[in-house]
């Protein structure tokens, strides 16, 4: 096991940080500088995005909104909440431990989806560009990029942790026994049965992100290479 090459690859969003909560800052935010009507125009927006996009874009929405509202007094304030936000803040307890956990036996790497202006952003003021040593990955769809991930991080095994089932399971049929999938339960996508619904278990399902310090290398690679049920924490 310990001539194994194997990278660690970890979700962003509601895996290493409550975006949630930054979720719900900003819509206090907006509902306070904009007002009810205006906000909510906003999050139309977002989800049109989002829908277009396949992924969260909060400055994108707030360029569209911008075009609707040019002369909106107000408008520069979500634009400085946003960029200046305290992400530091909102890591999840544990989330820096379960990185350097891992970085004992392998490479860690951040594997996100995203814009390319604000999630770059944002994992840097969270201080994780730092904590990863730079080795970030974001695409539109990163369930789809696997080939270029393999290329830019060749291992004989990889260990994706991430809240959403939905990407596991896609991730889990390409790379099969090669992948061990941990299913991390925070956040509202990890808790909604709707999201969870007709996926299977993934090898290993945690609590919390720090319950990652209760696996060694060999209890992860022998998960994903069983490809069985998952073992809950």
């Amino acid at each position: 096991m310990a001539n194994k090459k194997v990278v660690f690859l970890f979700d962003v969003d509601n895996t290493l940080l409550l975006h949630d909560q930054v979720t719900a800052d900003l819509r206090k935010h907006l509902e306070t500088t904009v007002g009810p009507e205006h906000s909510k125009r906003y999050w139309e927006f977002f989800e049109q995005i989002r829908n277009e996009m396949g992924y969260a874009d909060y400055l994108g929405a707030l360029q569209r909104y911008r075009l609707e509202y040019p002369r909106d007094p107000h408008l520069l304030a979500p634009s400085f909440f946003l960029l200046s936000y305290p992400f530091a803040n909102r890591l999840f307890p544990g989330s820096i431990d379960a990185v350097r956990h891992v970085q004992q036996f392998g490479t860690a790497v951040i594997l996100s989806d995203g814009d390319v202006v604000f999630q770059p952003r944002k994992i840097s003021r969270a201080g994780l560009y730092e904590v990863f040593n730079g080795n970030v990955l974001i695409y539109v769809h990163k369930e789809k990029e696997l080939d270029d991930v393999e290329t830019r991080y060749p291992a004989e095994h990889y260990v994706m942790f991430d809240d959403k089932l939905r990407i596991l399971d896609a991730m889990k049929k390409i790379w099969n026994g090669k992948l061990t999938t941990v299913f991390v339960r925070q956040g509202h996508y990890a808790h909604d049965p709707k999201a969870i619904a007709g996926y299977p278990p993934a090898d290993i399902t945690l609590e919390s992100i720090g319950n990652a310090l209760n696996f060694s290398l060999q209890d992860m690679v022998d998960a994903g290479q069983a490809r069985t049920s998952s073992s809950a924490v």
